[in-house]
């Protein structure tokens, strides 16, 4: 008993030891202070080449990203100015959602097409990375305008004829108080609108396809007719999440949250608790692939031991899809991209949450239905989907 008392208190003089040493420079009276981040701001005038470019644009286009939402008290003043300026506009990233559901101006499908076709562009907040072909997306002889926080990303892989290193949101505030002159593009407008119905109408076709378990695309469908204006959209995967992008409508602006351009999987549970405590009355949907909820599946404990009621969706083809679709036809081999369809329902009923199964299209509409009413007693819910394969973002490798 000796021998073990010694031990003990050994063991435990160096713990404290190590501990000590590895903290020692921590300062525990430290208190955070806020730190002032540089804006780039408006110049005292817009180039006026600017303006007269797009005066003389027969087919411009705007396409806005992530960036230009960072100043969240101005959203709503680059709502409004973007409807102002006219220009068919396509969003990206967490600006989905700026334009609410039905602006005109606002395109979804076809981009990349719609690129090829204008001869002036304006890149808000938006880098010519992997997304845009690295600049090749945008046809040589086109009129690019960059607008950018970063001087680096200004300039990346493609030089634009005008940069602009400033808040890309503060900009376009700008742009629209100066326009002197109405500018509209109906028959271009006209032109791009045409090309997302018939996308929709493919889409729509698309939907009807039936296999043995669940069309992603149907899934989808489901979840945005239930959609409530109060919803919250969480996106957390690969494949899944991109055919979700496709589909889900933001309700408005700050709406939609997701891993970013580098697909930092695993934000998906931290993001939906903050959502949920920001903003109680909300509806918050976290859409999963499963391969991404496997970062998260034990904050369903917190969620429910703190009563925090989102909703999850998981979509669940046992796969890395977005990975596996490229390799195998490249390499004729899916090694590392092969998942378990896992009792995803059942494990989050351990953590005390409530789970669904869901195999048979015909359920889809009563499920979320029932995940809803349980969400209104304060319970998370997470609903395990068994998805068919799909094709439909083939060739793609981003959200």
């Amino acid at each position: 008993m000796q021998a073990k008392g010694l031990l003990n208190r050994l063991l435990k003089i160096y713990l404290q030891r190590h501990v000590k040493k590895l903290f020692a420079k921590v300062n525990w009276q430290y208190k955070p202070v806020k730190q002032n981040s540089h804006v780039p701001r408006r110049q005292s005038a817009l180039p006026a080449k600017v303006l007269k470019k797009l005066y003389a644009a027969e087919r411009p286009l705007l396409l806005i990203g992530s960036q230009s939402m960072l100043l969240t008290e101005e959203v709503q003043a680059l709502a409004t100015a973007v409807k102002r300026l006219k220009i068919p506009v396509y969003l990206s990233g967490m600006a989905r959602g700026l334009l609410g559901m039905d602006c005109e101006l606002q395109l979804r499908h076809k981009r990349r097409q719609a690129l090829k076709d204008a001869d002036l562009v304006i890149l808000a907040g938006v880098p010519c990375d992997f997304r845009l072909d690295y600049g090749q997306h945008i046809r040589s002889s086109s009129f690019l305008i960059s607008v950018n926080r970063s001087r680096t990303d200004l300039y990346k892989n493609r030089r634009p004829d005008i940069a602009i290193q400033r808040d890309a949101g503060v900009f376009l505030t700008a742009l629209a108080e100066e326009m002197k002159q109405k500018a509209q593009w109906p028959g271009w407008l006209g032109q791009l609108q045409k090309r997302d119905v018939q996308r929709e109408n493919e889409i729509s076709v698309q939907v009807e396809t039936k296999g043995d378990l669940i069309n992603p695309l149907l899934l989808c469908r489901e979840i945005e007719k239930q959609l409530s204006p109060e919803s919250i959209l969480i996106a957390d995967g690969g494949d899944f999440v991109g055919t979700a992008s496709y589909i889900l409508r933001p309700r408005g602006p700050l709406t939609w949250l997701d891993p970013g351009v580098f697909g930092t999987l695993g934000v998906g549970a931290g993001f939906g608790l903050g959502a949920k405590l920001c903003n109680p009355q909300a509806v918050v949907w976290i859409i999963f692939g499963d391969g991404s909820l496997g970062y998260s599946l034990a904050e369903f404990d917190t969620f429910a031991r703190h009563k925090i009621p989102v909703i999850a969706v998981v979509g669940n083809d046992a796969c890395w899809s977005q990975i596996a679709r490229e390799q195998v036809e490249m390499l004729g081999d899916d090694v590392g991209t092969v998942l378990a369809r896992s009792e995803y329902h059942k494990a989050v009923e351990g953590l005390g949450a409530r789970g669904f199964l869901l195999t048979q299209p015909w359920k889809i509409p009563e499920v979320l239905q029932q995940a809803q009413k349980t969400a209104l007693t304060g319970t998370p819910v997470l609903i395990n989907v068994h998805l068919d394969k799909s094709d439909f973002r083939k060739g793609s490798i981003s959200v």
